[in-house]
């Protein structure tokens, strides 16, 4: 049995990939920078700063982290006002009120803590977790594994004592490299066979599998 669940936001719990991406195209246009969606898409999970210093470094544009921090404040100001257009995913809001009060339960997220306080209070999710670490709580993004082990150590559970719920690749490397056990969703970009190469306990189409996941963690 798990004694705690942990769920990554964007593209898990939420459907952000077109506010992400137009949110980074937006700031992106304000230096007068290209990049194609898709090179967005596939970076979604590490980091808002990450993403943006990989798409200066392919378009061989210099920087420095100054100009880093404009573009994640611009980025999270964009999402923040694009907000409304983001919905739960299927199954979401019913996975974690079935586990809640039956496992701890932690958020740990690569965007930016601006913009999960607003999406929980706005989705009406703040009520479930436990614990939320976002970007701003780690020094390394995913895949490394350092954002799960510092929630499952705020949350006061050891490391294989979590379960951890990923639609990236990034993600799901980071809970095993975690020693944590995981479920990968394809409600990300990465299709059924990317996740699977990355050995997770389960993959499921939709969080709407609820049987299937509860079997898993009160085995």
């Amino acid at each position: 049995m798990f004694e705690a669940a942990i769920f990554d936001w964007d593209g898990t719990l939420a459907d952000t990939r077109k506010v992400i991406v137009a949110s980074f195209q937006k700031a992106l246009r304000g230096i007068h920078c290209e990049i194609s969606d898709e090179f967005i898409e596939k970076r979604i999970g590490i980091g808002a700063a990450e993403t943006f210093r990989e798409i200066l470094r392919f378009n061989k544009r210099p920087f420095d982290e100054a100009l880093i921090r404009r573009l994640v404040a611009a980025k999270i100001q964009n999402e923040i006002d694009l907000s409304t257009d983001v919905r739960l995913l299927d199954g979401a809001m019913a996975l974690l009120e079935q586990l809640h009060g039956r496992v701890k339960l932690g958020l740990a997220s690569m965007n930016d803590r601006a913009v999960i306080e607003h999406l929980l209070k706005t989705t009406g999710t703040q009520r479930f977790f436990d614990v939320v670490l976002t970007a701003a709580d780690v020094t390394r993004s995913k895949p490394n594994p350092e954002i799960f082990l510092k929630c499952a150590s705020k949350l006061g559970i050891r490391a294989e004592g979590c379960l951890v719920f990923e639609d990236s690749i990034f993600g799901v490397k980071a809970a095993k490299a975690a020693g944590m056990g995981c479920v990968a969703v394809t409600t990300g970009v990465y299709s059924r066979e990317e996740l699977a190469k990355e050995q997770p306990d389960l993959i499921v189409s939709t969080l709407k599998e609820i049987g299937r996941i509860l079997s898993l963690i009160f085995q």
